[in-house]
C-alpha cells in the first residue's frame, strides 16, 4: 500500500486535470457558441464553404476531440517531466485513434509516464548519448514501447469498458437518474472544492469525453448552487426571526456569493469552518436534491465550468435553472433551520477576534 501511495497516482491525475480544464473551458464554449448560431462541427473546413459559426463549432470540436492526447500529455509531464510530454502525447492520440477514449488517455499517461521513468533510471548509454535521453531517446523508446502496449493489450479492454459504461449511463431510468444525480451531488459538495469534488470531476469528465453531459453538469450545478444557497439561508433565517451568521460571516458572504454564480465554490469555507457539521448537511442535502433534479431534466451543459455561464450550452437551459433554483432553495432553507442562533454578543466577539489577528506590535525585527 506504502508503494502504491507513492506513485501518487491521484495527485498526477489532478495535475493533469488542472492543465486540461482551460482548453475544455475554451473549446467547450466555442462549440456551442457556434452550434447556437446554427453552425456545425464539420469533417473539413473547405474555403468559401463554410460560415463563421461552422468555423467556431469546428474549433470546438477539434479541441474536445483531443481530450485522451491532452490528459495523457499532461499526466505523463507530471510523472516524467520534459521527457514525458512526446510519449504521452502519441500514447494519448493512439488510445484516442482505437477508441479507447478518455479512460485509455489517462491509463495511457501514467504508461507513458512510469515507462519514460524507467528508461531514464535504468538505460545506460555512452557519456555522449546523455544529452539526447531527454530530447530523443526517452521520448522515442516510450513512443515505440508505450504506444504498441495501448495497441495491443490496453486498447481492446479499454474500449470495451467504456462502450459498457457508456451504454449502462444512457439506458439509466428515472429512478437511477434520481439516485445518480444524488449521489454525485452530494460528493461534489461536501469537501467545497476539495479532494472528493476534484476525484468525481475526473469521473464525471471521462463521462463528458464520451458523449454524456449530464454527470458533469449535475457536479458544476451543485457547485454554482451551493454558495447562493449559503446567502439565501440568511434572508430565510431573518424571515424566523434567526440569526445565523455573525458579522465577520456576512461580510465574506458578499463576495462568496458572486464567486458561486460564476462557479467558485470555495468562498464559503471560512463559514463552514466555524460550523462544519450543519453547514456539510445543509450542502449534502441540497446537493442531492440538485443534482437528482440535473439528471432527471437532462441538464446538459457542454462546458464542464463557468456557472450561470453553463446554462446558454444546454440544449434546454430552463433544466439547469430549475436545478440550481432547487438546489439553492433546499440548501437555503436546510441551513437556516439547522444553524444555531447567533447572539449580537457572539458576532461582536468574533469581529474582535478577527481585528485582533494581526497586531504589528507583535511584530519584531532581530
Amino acid at each position: 500500500m506504502s508503494k502504491i501511495k507513492a506513485l501518487n497516482l491521484k495527485g498526477h491525475l489532478l495535475t493533469a486535470i488542472s492543465y486540461l480544464i482551460p482548453i475544455v473551458c475554451g473549446a467547450g464554449f466555442l462549440i456551442a457558441i457556434g452550434m447556437a448560431f446554427g453552425g456545425s462541427n464539420q469533417a473539413e473546413l473547405i474555403q468559401g464553404e463554410f460560415s463563421i459559426w461552422d468555423a467556431l463549432a469546428t474549433m470546438g470540436g477539434a479541441g474536445l476531440g483531443l481530450l485522451p492526447a491532452v490528459i495523457a500529455t499532461g499526466i505523463s509531464f507530471s510523472i516524467a517531466g520534459k521527457p514525458g510530454i512526446a510519449p504521452g502525447f502519441i500514447i494519448g492520440l493512439t488510445a484516442n485513434a482505437i477508441g479507447a477514449g478518455f479512460i485509455g488517455g489517462i491509463l495511457g499517461g501514467f504508461l507513458a509516464g512510469y515507462l519514460g521513468i524507467a528508461i531514464l533510471k535504468y538505460l545506460k548509454v555512452p557519456k555522449w548519448a546523455k544529452g539526447l535521453m531527454p530530447t530523443l531517446i526517452v521520448p522515442f523508446l516510450t513512443s515505440i514501447i508505450g504506444g504498441l502496449i495501448m495497441v495491443y493489450i490496453i486498447g481492446v479492454p479499454i474500449s470495451g469498458l467504456t462502450l459498457l459504461l457508456t451504454n449502462a449511463l444512457n439506458s439509466l431510468g428515472a429512478s437511477s437518474l434520481l439516485v445518480f444525480g444524488a449521489i454525485v451531488g452530494i460528493l461534489s459538495g461536501v469537501d467545497f472544492g476539495g479532494p472528493i469534488n476534484k476525484t468525481v470531476f475526473a469521473f464525471v469528465l471521462t463521462m463528458q469525453a464520451e458523449g454524456i453531459n449530464g454527470p458533469i453538469t449535475a457536479l458544476q450545478l451543485v457547485n454554482t448552487a451551493t454558495p447562493i444557497g449559503f446567502g439565501l439561508a440568511y434572508f430565510i433565517a431573518k424571515m424566523f426571526g434567526k440569526r445565523i451568521y455573525t458579522n465577520v460571516e456576512t461580510e465574506t458572504l458578499k463576495s462568496a456569493v458572486p464567486m458561486g454564480v460564476i462557479n467558485i465554490v470555495e468562498g464559503v469555507i471560512p463559514i463552514v469552518m466555524n460550523d462544519i457539521v450543519r453547514c456539510v448537511i445543509a450542502t449534502a442535502v441540497g446537493g442531492a436534491a440538485g443534482g437528482a433534479v440535473s439528471m432527471l431534466l437532462g441538464a446538459d451543459a457542454t462546458v464542464p465550468f463557468g456557472g450561470v455561464l453553463m446554462l446558454p450550452t444546454m440544449s434546454q437551459p430552463w433544466t439547469g435553472a430549475v436545478a440550481i433554483l432547487v438546489n439553492v432553495l433546499v440548501t437555503g432553507l436546510t441551513l437556516a433551520l439547522i444553524k444555531k442562533n447567533v447572539t449580537d454578543e457572539e458576532a461582536d466577539k468574533q469581529e474582535e477576534i478577527e481585528e485582533e489577528d494581526i497586531d504589528l506590535d507583535d511584530i519584531k525585527i532581530y
